[in-house]
């Protein structure tokens, strides 16, 4: 897909930019088609690579006027040798720069690049023979703060401290920068940074305080991923029609906003590239429709929502988040690594991330919202790898997806909330964190997409007025399933169990199931299915009565 008519406006937006994305969004593609388009070497072979683009026809001035370095930070091993990897990526992309403008470099002054001692030396010496040749240089960096969070994740905040402060190589190694691009003579033109999360960034440079975040800037919005049109477009190149995908593509790959105007609806290119490759390769869609490439592993997130091994107010911020779907707040453009514990850091990072993306306004206040299905199912498994990993509740995943599948298949749904409230009852520790019909409704949801057998709705996603649960059959992946699900959830305190109560409260799931089997939503997604209407009745955190009632007024 042609995104070249974004070339001028990164031009005019500043020298020295920064540009966060999540995770597989085209970042790295991006920064070669710069590189590609900047660089004075590869300008002699520009009809080649820009043929049939927007940039051939109307190119800017600055185009082959760099010489370009590009670092790429994910090469550097942060858990063996840390500085010695970074010192030796440093050296062999200059090494690359020195190699493909020897014409350009004189001789002795290469040779004197390549004899300094490390590559802090080496790094500003070529910008200093370059502000005495007169040759600008573009340096671009991606994945910058890849191996400084992996830093984090693994050896704890003292060892990413040790990095990113004081006299760490890599705040060195940011000063230097700093120094070259606020000089007159310092030899970098122009730079441009791009990352996950702002994180790294605030630490090493106490903001970014020497060029332009435009990581919220409107223009940029769909500079990335892809729109529909350009879906459309992709699609018809390999003999594919999108509109007969569209809908399964949008409910799973869709749905992202990177400016609280929310202009237009962007795509996960790599998500749409997974699908399309099934598509064009086997004839039909991926078997799995969440691409592993996109997965945000949960050790990346478990400093964050635990503290000695005990699940912290992160978690609990998480844990609404899935329940409710959604979160009012606004977007931190930097914060520190010891900040991660305030909600409103901890909520930009997931925006960051890819996690949670603009839905538009509430009461003045961005409203972020899950993007799509497969956003939506990472969460929930973050949920029971954190309840897992604090040993909070461990339950036999492999005999509760049997029974889920059973469920799905067989309409045998008793043995699957029997196992887990069994579960539940053996260990203790989880019931603290079952208090409340929300809170229950949560967990069920964790579990209930264990297996992605069932498209699962809440109340939440619905808008209100609408059943606690509908688990209606994932005929796209599964069309042979015949069962689906109404669930009704009923609570009461413990001390509140009395048999008059618990009766109240059955009859009036039966009444709202009744109301509830009629509703279009319902009808629509159930196809063939034979419908299951479920009250479920829990005591505090114990299922004290569950039973199938009648779909119909008797």
């Amino acid at each position: 897909m042609d995104k070249t008519h974004y070339l001028p406006l990164l031009e005019s937006a500043g020298r020295f930019l920064f540009l966060i994305r999540p995770r597989r969004f085209g970042k790295s593609l991006l920064q070669s088609v710069m590189e590609c388009y900047y660089d004075a070497h590869w300008n002699q072979r520009f009809e080649e690579l820009f043929a049939e683009t927007w940039i051939a026809v109307q190119p800017t001035p600055e185009k082959g006027q760099y010489l370009t370095l590009r670092f790429d930070f994910s090469m550097v091993n942060p858990f063996c040798g840390l500085e010695a990897s970074f010192d030796a990526h440093l050296r062999i992309r200059i090494d690359e720069l020195l190699n493909r403008h020897a014409d350009r470099i004189p001789t002795n002054e290469a040779a004197q690049i390549r004899a300094e001692a490390n590559s802090h030396q080496r790094l500003q010496r070529l910008f200093s023979v370059l502000a005495q040749c007169q040759f600008p240089l573009y340096l671009f960096i991606d994945e910058y703060d890849n191996f400084a969070n992996n830093l984090l994740v693994t050896n704890g905040e003292a060892a990413y401290r040790e990095l990113t402060h004081g006299g760490g190589f890599f705040k060195t190694f940011f000063a230097l920068l700093k120094g070259a691009a606020g000089g007159t003579s310092g030899g970098l033109a122009r730079l441009f940074i791009t990352g996950v999360s702002p994180l790294t960034m605030d630490d090493v440079t106490s903001g970014f305080n020497i060029g332009t975040n435009i990581s919220l800037d409107p223009r940029f919005n769909g500079m990335l991923g892809f729109n529909h049109a350009e879906m459309d477009a992709l699609f018809h190149t390999f003999g594919q029609d999108f509109s007969a995908h569209r809908t399964i593509i949008d409910e799973w790959y869709n749905h992202y906003h990177f400016h609280k105007a929310r202009r237009e609806s962007i795509v996960n290119s790599d998500m749409a590239l997974y699908y399309l490759k099934s598509l064009v390769g086997i004839g039909a869609p991926p078997d799995e429709l969440i691409d592993h490439n996109v997965r945000i592993d949960y050790g990346k997130l478990r400093h964050l929502v635990q503290i000695d091994r005990r699940l912290n107010g992160n978690f609990s911020r998480l844990r609404e988040i899935i329940d409710t779907g959604e979160q009012v707040g606004v977007i931190q453009t930097s914060f520190p690594v010891e900040g991660l514990l305030r909600q409103e850091n901890f909520i930009s990072l997931l925006y960051y991330l890819g996690l949670l993306t603009f839905a538009g306004e509430q009461e003045g206040a961005p409203l972020l919202r899950i993007p799509n299905r497969t956003v939506q199912q990472l969460m929930y498994s973050y949920l029971r790898e954190a309840y897992r990993d604090a040993e909070v509740f461990k339950p036999n995943t492999w005999d509760l997806a049997e029974k889920l599948r059973h469920m799905a298949y067989r309409g045998e749904w008793e043995a699957f909330f029997d196992e887990l409230s069994a579960q539940i009852g053996q260990q203790a520790s989880v019931r603290d964190y079952l208090q409340g019909k929300k809170m229950i409704q949560g967990f069920l949801l964790a579990w209930l997409n264990l297996s992605p057998y069932f498209t699962v709705w809440s109340e939440q996603e619905q808008g209100g007025g609408f059943v606690d649960l509908y688990l209606a059959p994932f005929y796209f992946r599964y069309p042979d399933m015949r069962h689906a699900y109404l669930i009704e959830l009923k609570y009461l305190k413990r001390s509140e169990g009395s048999p008059e109560k618990r009766q109240e409260a059955l009859e009036a799931g039966r009444q709202q199931l009744r109301r509830y089997a009629q509703d279009t939503r319902v009808r629509d997604a159930l196809g063939e299915a034979q419908l299951h209407p479920l009250v479920l009745l829990y005591s505090g955190w114990e299922l004290v009565w569950r039973e199938e009632t009648s779909a119909t007024t008797t």
